[in-house]
């Protein structure tokens, strides 16, 4: 590399401001550690997610920082201000919220919906451009309670718009949505940084965080436990593919896999082995021939790329789905 590359990216790096900070955040519900010495960063203009299984605490982290849950312990500041510091009306018209569920009076039309919203800040948008932009002009006189859960998801990311936000929090907000939902959502949010938004993102979907995420921070039991963009954590596992098998007998030596060529590790999980592998070539006929010595029938096979999910079970030994 050279010196003038050198010196681009650090000139970069001292650029970047920070949108939001917490420091040692904490917060427990009697002998449960949901929050547990939480450190962030986010920097502006960047898409930020929050991974990890339900009951994580992503959920109750967000709303610390959102300013709806106190912390019991730690430091937050979001646009170079904190809350319960003679503040918090300043911040909240500059932030946008969409919870994991967002509570809609169902007998309000969508037009009326984001109306009230728009009411309640000074730098708004107007109803019409924000409608248009999560795609629900066809849908601007229907009652919220007729809405499907996709254009009710679309509704709560208008109102957390309508405010024209300079941070929008995100709180799982493709949960339970169809596979066409979900692309319209994460077509919103593209958009949105696309202006220059900043986006705290929580979500158990690797694929989620994969598309739409600069940094990722992985949660467990209140901690973060990696942190880093998706290809660096991805890389961490040492090898970019990964083997998944399974068989009618458990292995007579399971311990024999990790000797073979190509094979960078192994874990076993709920009947099944896992190889992460540097190089398939190898390692596939490798398995197939011990498997044969330990006369084992195979049960089922699969290759794919290492992805989040797989860094989570070799952090945790569990799936991002396991709560």
């Amino acid at each position: 590399m050279s010196v003038q590359s050198v010196l681009a990216e650090n000139s970069q790096a001292t650029q970047k401001t920070v949108a939001l900070r917490c420091r040692a955040l904490r917060k427990y519900f009697n002998d449960v550690h949901a929050v547990d010495g939480v450190d962030l960063e986010v920097y502006s203009g960047e898409c930020f997610g929050l991974l990890g299984p339900n009951g994580a605490g992503k959920t109750t982290s967000v709303e610390i920082l959102e300013g709806l849950t106190p912390a019991d312990s730690g430091e937050v500041e979001l646009l170079g201000m904190s809350w319960g510091k003679g503040k918090d009306s300043a911040l909240r018209q500059r932030i946008g919220v969409a919870l994991q569920e967002t509570q809609l009076s169902d007998k309000l039309t969508v037009e009326e919906t984001v109306r009230l919203f728009r009411s309640f800040y000074t730098n708004n948008r107007s109803v019409d451009e924000v409608i248009a932009t999560v795609s629900l002009e066809e849908k601007r006189k229907a009652r919220t309670g007729k809405l499907s859960g996709g254009q009710r998801q679309r509704l709560a990311i208008a109102c957390a718009l309508v405010g024209n936000p300079d941070l929008l929090f995100l709180d799982e907000p493709t949960t339970g949505l169809d596979p066409q939902a979900r692309l319209q959502l994460w077509e919103l949010i593209t958009a949105f940084r696309a202006q220059g938004g900043t986006v705290l993102l929580t979500t158990h979907y690797m694929e989620e965080a994969e598309r739409l995420c600069d940094r990722v921070a992985i949660m467990d039991h209140g901690h973060i436990i990696a942190l880093g963009t998706p290809a660096e954590l991805i890389a961490s596992l040492g090898a970019e593919q990964i083997v998944e098998f399974s068989v009618e007998e458990p292995l007579p030596d399971a311990k024999t896999l990790s000797q073979l060529p190509g094979v960078v590790s192994v874990r076993e999980a709920a009947g099944r082995y896992l190889l992460t592998v540097s190089k398939i070539p190898l390692a596939l006929p490798a398995l197939l021939n011990e498997l044969e010595r330990q006369q084992s029938k195979l049960a089922s096979l699969l290759t794919h790329h290492a992805t989040l999910e797989d860094v989570f079970v070799a952090l945790t030994g569990r799936t991002l789905r396991d709560g």
